[in-house]
């Protein structure tokens, strides 16, 4: 796109993981939770999601805006399985036992830190208690960096259908720039051994750091696919200090301009689409047989804390450990961020619910408008208006629907629009927050701080 445009659009906007984001929560106790999770039972949405936050790390790279902890001494972390195990027993008596699993998801910090054998029991502790669904997803984020074929093997043993590694760069000076070990065994090997085990395999990059430039991220990209993973993504790089003081020392490292970034994105977009890969949402690439992309196709496409999936996969996400977020149908509950609280609370048989957000009607339309958009790159705003049982007319209500706003979009190449149909243009795609944004209520009169969109 022109760089004028560009420029103009380049401004803080928020990612809409979620809706509303995250830094929108307020005061939110057990109680409120605990109601929630009992109207859960009742949504149309019934399958069921679970997330495990393991927060610790050997060392904290210096671009992470995850919630993570450099690693504890042993003992806190056996008492932080033991604490994970408590919580889920404490929340099981609140859920349906006739509904499904349709995926468990680690992330962290590193959950992989874990011995795989304490994993292994929190999956069965799940699937004890609940059937899943055909094919469920259970996926795990893993860091090379201290993986060997031993732990990588004894992983698959722990019955993940999918594994994401960590690759963010193959240049090892930008990894040694950002405080990030590099694969300890050859990508290649694990690879192999993924593949077969019959594992699902991401590979997950990040862009915008200090020393990446298209070309040098081109060989990054060249690298993996020749690895071919089922799903590759870029994402971008959020750059908060505010929030993540440690970013700092990229700063001072240099960090690339946006027109630079930009360029780093469209190359090793150019690279996966020739190699025959598809996009999936702002970051996604998914081989042309990935449920992922047939959903795309179909405009049914949808996303959660744990990433993008589809209507069969979508689910209610119940989280566990320090900070995790449950996304519930009317609700949002995240627990409080202090590891030890964590667990002195929970052994007393505590919930530690600190942060969470109840939407109204209204915020519940515009969450839909929201991800759909976010997803599918469009709004169908009849279809919508049917899923949701409700006119046109109050999701533009819910929406602050404003046209002139919009007109400005179209004009400066960014969206296709008429009464019933909003369509991003291929090339304004990294500009979907934008919209989205312009589709926000509260974003009429907000103080709140945000990455910026590309």
């Amino acid at each position: 796109m022109n760089q004028d445009i560009i420029d103009k659009y380049n401004v803080p906007v928020p990612r809409y993981t979620s809706y509303p984001p995250a830094n929108y929560f307020e005061d939110f106790t057990e109680a409120d939770y605990l109601n929630a999770v009992n109207k859960s039972n009742t949504a149309t949405d019934k399958h069921l999601s679970f997330y495990f936050h393991i927060p610790f790390c050997r060392h904290l790279c210096h671009y992470c805006a995850c919630n993570s902890y450099c690693m504890h001494k042993p003992e806190v972390v056996s008492a932080y399985v033991d604490a994970l195990h408590q919580e889920i027993d404490l929340l099981l008596p609140h859920l349906d036992s006739n509904r499904k699993i349709s995926q468990i998801h680690y992330g962290g910090g590193t959950p992989t830190l874990l011995e795989p054998k304490e994993i292994k029991k929190l999956n069965e502790h799940l699937l004890s208690h609940f059937d899943t669904i055909e094919q469920p997803e259970i996926a795990i984020e893993c860091h090379p960096g201290y993986l060997t074929l031993e732990k990588w093997q004894q992983l698959i043993d722990c019955g993940f259908t999918r594994m994401s590694i960590g690759i963010q760069d193959f240049n090892e000076a930008v990894l040694k720039t950002v405080n990030r070990q590099p694969a300890c065994e050859p990508i290649e090997d694990v690879v192999a051994l993924l593949r077969q085990s019959g594992i699902k395999l991401n590979m997950d990059f990040l862009y915008g750091l200090p020393g990446q430039t298209p070309d040098s991220f081109a060989e990054s990209i060249r690298r993996a696919i020749e690895l071919h993973p089922d799903r590759l993504v870029t994402f971008s790089y959020a750059h908060v200090p505010w929030l993540k003081k440690q970013q700092l020392i990229l700063e001072k490292a240099g960090l690339p301009t946006s027109s630079v970034k930009e360029s780093i994105f469209t190359t090793a977009s150019l690279l996966l689409h020739e190699a025959g890969y598809k996009s999936v949402g702002l970051d996604h690439f998914v081989l042309p047989d990935d449920e992922l992309y047939i959903a795309r196709q179909n405009h049914q496409l949808h996303r959660n804390f744990q990433g993008y999936c589809t209507r069969r996969t979508t689910a209610q996400v119940y989280a566990f450990g320090v900070t995790g977020i449950s996304q519930l149908d009317g609700a949002y509950a995240q627990n409080t961020k202090n590891i030890i609280e964590y667990i002195e609370q929970t052994n007393h048989g505590n919930l530690t619910i600190r942060k969470g957000y109840a939407l109204s009607n209204e915020e519940r339309l515009t969450r839909e408008v929201i991800e759909t958009l976010m997803c599918n790159y469009r709004i169908d705003w009849q279809d919508i208006a049917n899923h949701v049982q409700t006119s046109v007319e109050q999701l533009k209500v819910a929406t602050a629907y404003n046209e002139q706003k919009l007109q400005e979009f179209a004009a400066d190449g960014i969206i296709r629009f008429d009464d019933l149909h909003l369509e991003m243009t291929d090339a304004a795609s990294p500009m979907v927050r934008n919209v989205a944004a312009s589709l926000d209520p509260l974003m009429l009169k907000s103080n709140k701080s945000f990455s910026k969109a590309i």
